[in-house]
């Protein structure tokens, strides 16, 4: 068994870098400057922005689906970083990270959830998809809450 991670589309949030700021006050974002280059995680390129860079900040529906486990939350995004794409591998975002893994069937319905810290997400991710029943992934930043990736499964 193997798994996939892939960052979210450039495409949908390239629109938001042309705005500014008053049109992103006006959808609740914000742009912002990394202060450290660590604590600003890019949900594009799965990597942690460097002091200095701009990130976007915006609301983001990451499991939208119609059941109660419908999520939202705030995300960074930076421009013109490439969609990043791991396969049994983890990203360095999520390296260092105490992270919450939310497992969910076909249905889009929690089956399990399991928390992992640092080092430890590979061998949850495989103990999760030892189940058969489940279907994907969302591993959010535990402390905070906010999503940091989909992992699915790549089976052959």
């Amino acid at each position: 068994m193997t798994y996939m991670i892939n960052g979210l589309s450039p495409d949908h949030f390239a629109p938001l870098f042309a705005m500014d700021d008053a049109e992103l006050a006006a959808i609740n974002a914000r742009r912002v400057a990394a202060t450290a280059d660590r604590g600003f995680p890019c949900r594009i390129s799965l990597e942690d922005a460097k002091a200095g860079e701009e990130l976007i900040l915006l609301h983001h529906t990451s499991h939208d689906v119609e059941t109660p486990y419908r999520s939202a939350y705030a995300i960074y995004v930076r421009p013109g970083v490439a969609a990043a794409r791991y396969r049994d591998e983890l990203p360095p975002v999520f390296e260092g990270r105490r992270l919450a893994l939310r497992a969910f069937d076909g249905d889009a319905m929690l089956r399990t959830a399991r928390l992992a810290g640092p080092g430890e997400a590979d061998d949850a991710i495989r103990d999760l998809f030892a189940d058969p029943a489940i279907s994907y992934i969302d591993a959010h930043n535990a402390a905070y809450g906010c999503f940091a990736a989909r992992i699915e499964r790549d089976e052959p």
